[in-house]
């Protein structure tokens, strides 16, 4: 491997590991695990100067001499540091409140995901705690910071967020989710009672009173100020156009503008009309799609129980292990388990912990039941599962001689486009057992069609909240409550929403370009094995990696 691309990669990786600390320990790096994710200004500042030196000299690397695997490297280290430099600058902690995505709503998930197996790693996470406590009071100081020069977000944000941290500071301490991780099973019954005692006062003296200050700045500051519902987006924002367009650029990896993503989303719900057309007379006996879209939300095609939703959801996995080794050569060893939250966005994939302890999650918010269509779960077990994220970030975890940067890369276009290619791949592998399952498969492609131009709309061209509403209700069968809480999530995450569609669209196109390329040379294991080979890579990079194998292949 090139010796400078090689140096910049371990630099990265023990940057990354520094500075997001809790996701060291959940990676099972347990070097940072008294501390906790620094987010004040001073430190954006640094990691901003160091990802931009990292990918200036990533980039003096002169691609021409370099072999296939550090081509790629070259390319993950550019566009990554870059990117990470890139979204700091939007200075996002200054207005950034969200009620799925926020720290209110995803630390205690991540803690779940914290396995304890020796005394210091229980004795740091008390030090943890006293971190969490420090950085909600800073979040606190941006938030008011930002609000006081005009960056704010929306109120219903706000509102909801503030709605969550009442709950939790209302509710009882023996039920604290800080306090539900297990301590290393070489624990005494009398050292597990002595230190469940010091991690409680840790909370009561630190994390309830940091999320109790996080809360009277949101009411105080931040909801006095922030935007109505008829001003959501970024569009609003001074300075949010450009805000947006970096924002695209790094959730899609790729070079477009707000319009251009717009315009796709427009022809892929077109195209979704047909099918939906298709399949509408054998499922509830009509080809007009507002109607097929009404049968599709009636109350007995909804769950009813979260049992119900996670039974569905092993079923589902369960088909597709048993054929997954007949597309894809390269098999992860870790499980996939699923598991069942009442918070947080409606489904999500964590990954396996990097020291074997832990498997790959599929999470499903069973909060309320009935917002599950009864055809949808098979979709959303395929993409969060198999052959969706678990196989994709499993095996990335996985791969031996793959630098660690690479394995576990943010890039969101191939890893949600994956998720999206999965769910259609599904279908091609026989998971799908009925008409209305693969209605099921519509509606979720539904969803991300929308997004596409929901997002644009309201970041891009100043849509009202409602605006986009109305667009997700004539145009998908999701439910009414869920569409709301869909856009609520655009207008808190923006750009990200986006990633699913482009992605999936960049891997099709490269797909079928292979098969033309090589006719009955095409092998489907083969071009899984590429896609999923080289770790998490900008979609330009995986069409020059499908580009050279298909030339090799000729």
């Amino acid at each position: 491997m090139d010796g400078t691309l090689e140096t910049l990669g371990e630099e990265l990786w023990e940057r990354w590991m520094a500075d997001n600390p809790m996701m060291a320990t959940i990676l099972g790096d347990h070097r940072f695990d008294e501390r906790f994710d620094d987010p004040s200004l001073a430190a954006e500042d640094e990691r901003i100067a160091s990802r931009r030196a990292i990918a200036a000299r990533a980039r003096s690397v002169d691609p021409a001499g370099l072999d296939a695997e550090d081509r790629v490297s070259r390319d993950v280290l550019s566009f990554i540091a870059d990117g990470e430099a890139d979204e700091l600058e939007m200075r996002a902690a200054d207005f950034f409140v969200n009620p799925a995505t926020g720290i209110q709503a995803t630390l205690p998930t991540a803690l779940s995901q914290v396995t304890l197996t020796e005394p210091d790693h229980a004795e740091s996470l008390i030090e943890r705690y006293a971190g969490i406590g420090a950085a909600l009071g800073v979040l606190a100081e941006r938030l008011g910071d930002g609000a006081a020069r005009g960056r704010t977000t929306a109120d219903l944000l706000v509102d909801a967020t503030i709605a969550q941290i009442d709950a939790y500071l209302a509710s009882d301490l023996a039920t604290d989710p800080y306090l539900a991780i297990r301590p290393p099973s070489s624990f005494s019954d009398a050292e597990s009672t002595a230190w469940r005692d010091r991690l409680s006062d840790a909370v009561v003296a630190h994390v309830r009173p940091g999320f109790s200050t996080y809360r009277d700045t949101l009411v105080d500051q931040v909801r006095p100020v922030a935007r109505s519902v008829d001003r959501p987006g970024l569009s609003w924002l001074p300075g949010g156009e450009e805000v947006y367009r970096r924002l695209i650029r790094l959730h899609t990896s790729l070079d477009m503008s707000p319009d251009e993503v717009h315009r796709i989303g427009l022809e892929q719900v077109d195209r979704l009309a047909e099918e939906y057309r298709s399949l509408g007379p054998q499922v509830v006996g009509t080809d007009d799609v507002g109607e097929v879209f009404e049968r599709l939300r009636a109350t007995e095609l909804h769950f009813e129980t979260g049992a119900e939703v996670v039974a569905a959801a092993e079923a589902a996995l369960g088909r597709a292990k048993e054929r997954m080794g007949d597309w894809f050569g390269r098999l992860p060893l870790a499980d996939c388990t699923i598991a069942e939250v009442g918070s947080g966005p409606t489904a999500f994939y964590y990954p396996p912990s990097g020291d074997g302890t832990r498997p790959g999650s599929f999470f499903v918010n069973t909060s309320d039941p009935r917002t599950w269509g009864r055809y949808e779960i098979m979709a959303t077990a395929f993409h969060e599962g198999i052959p969706g994220h678990h196989l994709q970030l499993a095996i990335s975890q996985e791969l031996a001689g793959v630098p660690a940067y690479r394995r576990y890369a943010p890039i969101a276009a191939y890893a949600e486009g994956w998720g999206l290619y999965a769910e259609r791949l599904a279908d091609e592998m026989g998971l799908y057992e009925s008409p209305l399952e693969r209605l099921g498969m519509c509606s979720a492609d539904s969803m991300r069609a929308t997004r596409l131009v929901v997002d644009t709309g309201l970041h891009a061209h100043g849509w009202s909240r409602q605006r986009a509403i109305d667009y997700m209700a004539a145009n998908t069968p999701m439910q009414p409550g869920l569409i709301a809480n869909e856009v609520d999530r655009y207008i808190g995450w923006p750009g990200q929403a986006v990633s699913y569609m482009v992605g999936r669209l960049e891997i099709q196109r490269l797909r079928a370009e292979a098969e033309a390329g090589l006719g009955h040379r095409f092998d489907i294991k083969g071009f899984h094995d590429v896609v999923l080979g080289s770790g998490l890579v900008p979609l330009g990079t995986l069409a020059w990696m499908i580009e050279t194998w298909v030339e090799a292949g000729r």
